[in-house]
């Protein structure tokens, strides 16, 4: 029952979802949304924002904080921040596509901003967070259509 309780807010692979950001927690998530789920975005790993990289993940350069701030700045600036750390953000909606969960509660997807274009590229792009081969983040942002960047 409680693995269920857990698993109540990870979209079903495949399923194209809208994402109100309204707070972070790191560079790679999780994104809190005001329609329910909490992202991890899909194929890439940052730093914790304790600094630590786990065991087995690819480990950028940039800090946790840093890309946790890159993050925030993509998804519309910094509006406060809650008791539990978590950075308040009032962004603009996201169009995302789930690859499942990601561990407890969080869904693995693919989001795109209407004003940065996809949001797992855009981190990667901008040095914050390394592509993970293993989920396929070393073809994400080569691939076209949807969650390709266009200027």
């Amino acid at each position: 029952m409680l693995l269920l309780l857990l698993l109540a807010n990870a979209v079903a692979p495949g399923t194209t979802f809208t994402c109100t950001p309204v707070a972070v927690w790191d560079g790679d998530g999780p994104i809190w949304c005001a329609e329910g789920p909490r992202i991890r975005l899909a194929g890439i790993a940052a730093r914790e924002i304790d600094e630590t990289c786990r065991p087995g993940h690819p480990c950028p350069s940039a800090s946790g904080r840093t890309a946790r701030d890159y993050l925030v700045s993509l998804l519309g600036g910094a509006r406060g921040t809650r008791r539990t750390g978590h950075v308040v953000v009032r962004g603009p909606r996201l169009t995302c596509v789930s690859n499942g969960s990601a561990r407890g509660d969080r869904t693995g997807a693919l989001c795109r901003s209407p004003q940065t274009g996809d949001l797992s590229c855009a981190m990667v792009r901008g040095g914050y967070a390394l592509a993970w081969k293993r989920y396929g983040g070393d073809r994400l942002c080569k691939s076209a259509g949807l969650f390709s960047r266009r200027r």
